[in-house]
């Protein structure tokens, strides 16, 4: 019903930037919410930062002041704007987005596929 479409992984030194992206598409009434977890090997996924369609914004602890979370209402898209990365950020990244779906108005949570971040030392 909801497809979440991400870009922008890669290879990157430490203290550089990655940008990543994220359309969804489909049966959408409204996104309540959009965002980034990540989930690195053996350790379970954990949020990095959602944007609430209010504006609020969440943040882990750990990219607080280099992470930069924005959204773009008309194209249900959700950037995530990494800099000063460091080798502990390396993880599969996967975008997450709540949505009211059209019809029932029913809430479902959504996932990307994921993609991968590798931050050298």
């Amino acid at each position: 019903q909801v497809q979440l479409v991400e870009s922008g992984g890669g290879l990157v030194q430490a203290g550089g930037s990655l940008r990543l992206s994220c359309a969804a598409s489909g049966s959408i009434f409204r996104i309540n919410a959009m965002g980034w977890y990540r989930q690195a090997p053996g350790k379970q996924r954990e949020l990095v930062a959602t944007a609430r369609s209010g504006g609020n914004a969440n943040f882990a602890d750990s990219v607080k002041g280099r992470f930069t979370i924005s959204r773009d209402y008309d194209k249900n898209t959700v950037f995530l704007q990494m800099d000063s990365l460091k080798p502990e950020d390396t993880a599969v990244y996967f975008c997450n987005a709540v949505v009211t779906i059209t019809g029932l108005h029913t809430v479902h949570d959504y996932w990307g596929q994921g993609t991968q971040v590798t931050v050298s030392s």
